[in-house]
């Protein structure tokens, strides 16, 4: 059986000033897929992701998404992606309803069709009481939980999450999780950047390391295993970026607090 590729990245450089960030990413990313995208600070995860959704420009390479060659400028694949950012930026003066109608209306819903979901979402996710309360009253995690619906209101084929589960308690996070799966099973690609090894490990079926702008490992998990002495998601990161100081680290900043 064929499967489609959805996201197909060849020879991906930027610069910013004389720093080469991305320095030659070549990827295929499958229909169906949850991909954990993960690597240290700076490697270039978040630069990769908005270079994907067209919010940065002055690459190098080719990317196709779903079929288009994203640097003709055309927006039709931006119709089928759905996006969390890792920092929170809202329109806080705004309700929830007045928010979610209008980004359904920017994919082209209709008003009282989005009306309808948005209701029956936020209901889901246990918020449906603050749907007329200005988003700027909610908690961190009331937002977001708005985000994520604000990404998928429009039935995308493609979700990019960065750090998608900051601020959630821990049964909205096993929601979500289990959300992430059903949508993958439904044949929706997930494109997952976080700093949350364990959570990576759990939901990811493919997982991409990039280290200095470079991928360093790109497998399942079991198939990252066979390439460290290490056992988990974390203790492969630490091995394969060559960061083994985390213990020595830690103790020195202890022996630093408690000097007299």
């Amino acid at each position: 059986m064929n499967v489609e590729t959805v996201v197909d990245i060849k020879d991906l450089r930027i610069k910013f000033g004389t720093k080469e960030v991305l320095k030659g990413i070549n990827l295929e990313i499958y229909q169906g897929q949850i991909i954990g995208y993960i690597g240290p600070n700076g490697a270039g995860k978040s630069t990769t992701v908005k270079i994907l959704l067209g919010l940065v420009e002055g690459y190098s390479g080719e990317i196709r998404i779903l079929g288009d060659d994203i640097s003709t400028g055309g927006i039709e694949y931006k119709r089928k992606i759905g996006y969390v950012p890792e920092v929170v930026e809202i329109y806080e003066n705004l309700t929830a309803f007045e928010y979610l109608t209008f980004i359904g209306e920017v994919y082209g819903l209709g008003l009282e069709r989005v009306n309808y979901k948005s209701q029956k979402l936020m209901a889901l996710l246990g918020i449906d009481e603050v749907y007329h309360t200005r988003i700027s009253a909610y908690s961190k995690g009331m937002k977001q939980k708005l985000l994520i619906i604000a990404s998928l209101i429009h039935n995308p084929d493609i979700l990019f999450l960065d750090e998608p589960l900051s601020g959630l308690d821990a049964n909205s996070v096993m929601i979500v999780k289990e959300i992430l799966a059903e949508l993958a099973s439904s044949g929706k690609t997930i494109f997952y950047s976080s700093h949350i090894m364990d959570v990576v490990e759990k939901i990811s079926n493919r997982i991409i390391l990039i280290n200095e702008g470079q991928i360093v490992a790109d497998g399942t998990f079991e198939e990252l295993k066979k390439m460290s002495s290490q056992g988990s998601l974390e203790e492969i990161f630490n091995q394969l970026t060559g960061f083994n100081k985390h213990k020595e680290i830690a103790c020195e900043f202890v022996k630093e607090l408690q000097e007299v």
